[in-house]
């Protein structure tokens, strides 16, 4: 059997893809839910990973699986700014960030995964709160993100960070797939 492209271990479920009109409130919905499922859903792929094998990289070249859990913590702290900012200002210029570089930082290599595994639970506690009572009117809301020169709904943010939080479960699971039976 050949083994899986570079792209394919990339993006394991494949690109985004935003909306290009507003959701509708069963899209909303289910956006929603994918960030509800999230701190659980990584909870449990690193737990059946292993503590061991989240040292190593999910594909050549790339982060290691705490790494990973680091970086989604990260970016979800981001991008809930990034919706504050979007519902208190108009059309916001955002601050990206040098992801490649956070991940390399300390915390991202010495911290063990559960520290970023509450921190996501309970930013996404808040985050959720928030994104319940948005109106249909403040979904159209939006940022301008100068690393893509595009500017974002929170729509289209939203399906952005539910994809996100899955894309990156599959790295976690990717680290499990080739695991020996009572491997830990």
């Amino acid at each position: 059997m050949a083994p899986p492209d570079l792209d394919s271990l990339r993006f394991p479920i494949g690109h985004p893809q935003l909306p290009t009109a507003p959701l509708t409130p069963a899209e909303r919905a289910g956006y929603l839910q994918q960030l509800v499922d999230l701190p659980l859903n990584l909870m449990l792929a690193a737990r059946q990973v292993g503590k061991e094998r989240l040292q190593l990289p999910y594909r050549p070249g790339g982060w290691t699986g705490l790494q990973v859990i680091h970086h989604v913590a990260d970016s979800h702290l981001n991008a809930y700014v990034r919706f504050r900012l979007a519902l208190t200002e108009d059309n916001p210029t955002i601050k990206p960030y040098e992801e490649a570089a956070w991940a390399e930082l300390p915390d991202a290599i010495a911290n063990p995964p559960f520290i970023s595994l509450e921190l996501l639970a309970t930013l996404h506690t808040r985050w959720l709160e928030l994104l319940h009572h948005l109106s249909e009117e403040q979904w159209q809301r939006t940022f301008y993100h100068p690393g893509t020169q595009k500017t974002f709904t929170l729509d289209q943010t939203l399906a952005l960070y539910a994809w996100h939080g899955r894309h990156h479960v599959a790295h976690i699971e990717l680290l499990g797939a080739d695991k020996q039976p009572g491997e830990q």
